[in-house]
């Protein structure tokens, strides 16, 4: 028999060297994506939306070129509702996209009670044409991101500052008195510089011990100013607190905006105080069940981004939307997988019959 690897040579014959007669086996190579597209808006809906609990997070993402819209149920953490777009989202995307899925809620008899999304000023919009009277609650963690880098900021720009004011020295050892002085004013600056560094967590964590706090007080001699920026910072935590109100909330809002603005430096550096973000992120209060933060959609974009490091080969608009319709399904059949993956090992164990067998996921 000759020996020959070309085109026409399957599996086993590039390994041994010689060609069979028929093509290698393709099955399994196929992923089934159209196959699952189909599902999503039919019995993969009806599952999704079974105990729907009122409450939805949207999100967009943003692979490659392409971008993915994502409703997330915000208390059960169901993905009820994807779109992949080619293209930057605009309003009239967001706008079609909301649409479609109430459409799919009227379809089913079900009531929309709130939505959570980040500072984006693509929903706001859009969410007011569709949804009038749902409240619409911005994301708590987004907002305090924006406030915590700002503080952040701040800080770093107090040991700039410091760094500035150490004096020029010539090298080697000082040789009289006044250098001797300079160089340990420069090593007090210097220490000052890294505690403010290594501390830094202190000006924006949410609760400090009696420890941080005399650490705190330390590093802050004779820098009022920060002091006073933790200070803020404590009151920018207490209004999110869910036992007040919105009205309460915002109340203690407004007398924060009229102290922040009395400190012309704390002022110019907390401007994210004077955004109406603020105020739509305090809307959770008047409402128990409305999560206050968006992390059931957050939760689907990091699977998605961690799915899309095993892809090595190119991305399309059809692909990404396929591979997300599979695990939507792997989803819906992680429960009958659970039961399936406990009933085996109770059956190789004889243990426990299958009757009283619990899933975690249940």
């Amino acid at each position: 028999m000759a020996c020959r690897i070309g085109p026409q040579a399957g599996i086993f014959g590039g390994i041994i060297g010689f060609s069979f007669p028929s093509p290698p086996f393709r099955t399994g190579w196929r992923l089934g994506g159209k196959r699952a597209e189909g599902r999503i808006d039919a019995d993969y809906l009806d599952w999704a939306l079974e105990g729907f609990s009122g409450y939805i997070a949207a999100d967009e993402l943003y692979d490659g070129p392409y971008c993915v819209l994502s409703i997330v149920d915000n208390r059960t953490f169901k993905r009820l509702s994807y779109r992949v777009l080619d293209h930057d989202p605009a309003h009239d995307d967001i706008r079609e996209f909301f649409l479609a899925f109430r459409t799919a809620l009227e379809a089913r008899g079900l009531v929309l009670e709130g939505i959570t999304t980040d500072g984006s000023p693509l929903y706001p919009q859009p969410i007011a044409e569709i949804f009038p009277d749902v409240r619409h609650q911005l994301c708590e963690f987004h907002v305090l991101a924006e406030i915590t880098k700002a503080v952040l900021h701040a800080v770093a720009k107090v040991r700039k500052t410091l760094a500035n004011k150490k004096a020029k020295l010539s090298r080697g050892r000082p040789s009289n008195k006044r250098a001797r002085r300079a160089a340990r004013q420069n090593r007090r600056l210097q220490q000052k510089i890294a505690d403010l560094f290594d501390h830094r967590h202190l000006f924006v964590a949410h609760h400090l011990t009696n420890a941080d706090r005399r650490i705190l007080q330390r590093i802050t001699r004779g820098l009022p100013h920060l002091r006073t920026l933790r200070e803020i910072m404590d009151e920018v935590y207490r209004l999110f607190d869910r036992r007040c109100r919105t009205d309460t909330a915002l109340a203690k809002l407004a007398r924060l905006r009229i102290r922040v603005w009395r400190f012309k430096k704390v002022g110019k550096t907390l401007g994210k105080l004077f955004s109406p973000n603020l105020e739509k992120a305090l809307t959770f209060l008047d409402d128990k069940l409305l999560p206050a933060t968006s992390n059931a959609v957050e939760r689907g974009n990091r699977r998605h981004r961690k799915m899309q490091k095993s892809v090595y080969r190119v991305r399309t608009q059809s692909h990404i939307t396929a591979r997300i319709a599979i695990d939507m399904l792997r989803d819906a059949q992680a429960v009958g997988r659970c039961r399936t993956t406990q009933t085996l090992h109770y059956a190789r164990d004889a243990q426990t019959p299958h009757s009283s067998l619990q899933c975690p996921l249940l």
